[in-house]
């Protein structure tokens, strides 16, 4: 079934098409089945917000298809993206598990679909499969370090073009290449890599426009080209 953004609903976890190794991926059989029957699948558009920094938390979103960026305020108005978060990642789960409120707002970037999970039925689950248990426990200790890298990039890193190279090799890191050209596709806006990097729009245009002249990277819309990782490398390690 389509979606009206042309997306494919995913409405049935046992019969999705798209599994892979992600948190809430490849159980077992008899906990696909309760996973899909606590779930409740919707399509979001592009800007959708599925909830708010200081929201008391009241479940958490598995992003089946899509994109979205996870985003903090602060009291002067300023926003630092977290994370971009991909298909299969589990969000709102630390406030979930916690009984707090959300720590960040997710706002998707493109169009995809969330399954949302109520909180009380996503504790159940946990309670009931110790499989799950342990992945949910696994996730929450990586989204720990996670937060302390971004604390090193934004706090040690002594330059925008740092920052903005440790970005870059992040995202070939996570594609699990390691070749000397990667493409890459580039769904955010320069200001948006930049609250990702606690830098300025116009910065992060004229560190485009640098690495593209000491070709380190090409960029078209939103492909974009690593030309030279070991530059880059090296540049991080300054």
């Amino acid at each position: 079934m389509k979606s009206p953004y042309g997306l494919d609903i995913l409405d049935n976890c046992v019969t999705c098409t798209v599994r892979e190794q992600h948190l809430f991926c490849n159980l077992s059989p008899s906990a696909v089945q309760r996973l899909n029957d606590i779930t409740s699948p919707a399509i979001y558009p592009r800007g959708a917000m599925l909830f708010i920094e200081g929201q008391q938390g009241r479940g958490a979103f598995v992003l089946c298809t899509g994109k979205a960026k996870l985003s903090t305020t602060s009291r002067e108005g300023r926003t630092i993206i977290t994370n971009i978060s991909d298909h299969g990642d589990v969000l709102g789960l630390n406030a979930t598990i916690s009984n707090r409120p959300y720590e960040v707002t997710a706002e998707m970037v493109e169009p995809g679909q969330a399954n949302f999970i109520p909180s009380d039925a996503l504790l159940q689950f946990l309670r009931d499969f110790a499989e799950v248990a342990l992945r949910v426990a696994r996730q929450l200790s990586h989204n720990y370090y996670s937060a302390h890298e971004e604390i090193r990039t934004l706090g040690l890193t002594n330059s925008p073009g740092q920052k903005f190279a440790k970005l870059l090799l992040g995202w070939s890191a996570e594609r699990g290449d390691s070749s000397h050209s990667l493409q890459l596709h580039l769904g955010l806006t320069h200001e948006e890599i930049a609250e990702m990097i606690g830098t300025t729009r116009e910065t992060v245009s004229r560190l485009f426009s640098n690495f593209k002249t000491r070709q380190f990277i090409q960029s078209n819309g939103a492909r974009l080209v690593i030309l030279n990782r070991s530059a880059l490398e090296r540049m991080v390690q300054m």
